[in-house]
């Protein structure tokens, strides 16, 4: 629609947005881990990662794709606390958007604006809100059992945009039910707390960085998604982890798994030659 996400090699299409989730967290990883000897580094040291975050962001956003922004600024946020940047960074930063947010309102695309409208109340139901008034009903009417899985009229009847990948969960709600909707949301609670388990038990906290930043995009893609579907949250284009149609980020969070695993493996494989 307009948007300029996505690379084309012919064969394949991938948006490389999504590999931003997967290398960001490596290249912090490796830069604290050459640039600094100690596990507390200098204010002067997060300059660098500080100004490719920032980049990276604006870059993403230009695309445009508000939703990968936001979430590689976050993880890259929550790293750089993890490292020990001072809180009072993050508090002069906040109060700093907040009191330009007439200057930051201007900066965002039409259609941008309308989504954060939206949110807060304006809006036709048949025209602007239509997205979202759709994936209420979807939830609403699935009820507590659903209505059945591949039974949902909002999906099979096509009431719903974009059923597929964006408001995936809004299908699961409606054929699913209630019941179906916390086993997924549990499932995504167990997967985040096992693996946060994982990761304090690695010694290195370089290692520890890197695994952070590669789970943190997922962490944040579930709750967005699931909070903007259910209209907790402004409209973003941020698809459902493991469940949104879409190779590239499917990829990208299987692969992130993945390397955690690594990690963790050869943890325990040092721990067992110790």
């Amino acid at each position: 629609m307009g948007a300029q996400r996505w690379v084309n090699l012919g064969f394949i299409k991938f948006q490389s947005s999504d590999l931003a989730k997967l290398f960001f967290p490596m290249f912090l990883s490796y830069y604290f881990l050459n640039d600094t000897e100690e596990t507390e580094p200098k204010l002067i040291t997060y300059s660098i990662p500080l100004i490719i975050t920032l980049v990276s962001f604006l870059l993403i956003l230009k695309q445009p794709d508000l939703g990968t922004a936001l979430i590689l600024l976050g993880s890259g946020s929550i790293m750089l606390w993890f490292m020990g940047l001072p809180n009072k960074f993050f508090i002069y930063t906040a109060l700093f958007c907040i009191i330009t947010t007439p200057i930051s309102w201007h900066v965002l695309k039409p259609y941008q604006k309308k989504r954060i409208l939206v949110f807060l109340g304006q809006g036709e139901r048949n025209k602007e809100r239509y997205q979202i008034e759709q994936s209420k009903i979807a939830v609403g009417s699935g009820g507590f059992w659903g209505k059945g899985f591949g039974k949902g009229t909002q999906n099979k009847l096509s009431f719903l945009p974009e059923s597929r990948t964006d408001f995936i969960f809004s299908v699961i709600c409606e054929e699913l039910g209630f019941l179906g909707a916390t086993f997924v949301i549990l499932l995504y609670i167990l997967l985040f707390l096992q693996v946060l388990s994982l990761i304090s038990t690695i010694s290195s906290v370089f290692s520890q960085l890197m695994c952070l930043g590669l789970l943190m995009p997922i962490i944040l893609s579930a709750t967005i998604n699931i909070g903007m579907v259910l209209d907790l949250l402004p409209v973003v284009g941020i698809p459902l982890p493991f469940m949104s149609y879409g190779i590239t980020h499917i990829w990208t969070s299987f692969a992130s798994l993945g390397c955690i695993n690594s990690v963790t493996c050869q943890r325990y494989a040092q721990d067992l030659t110790a």
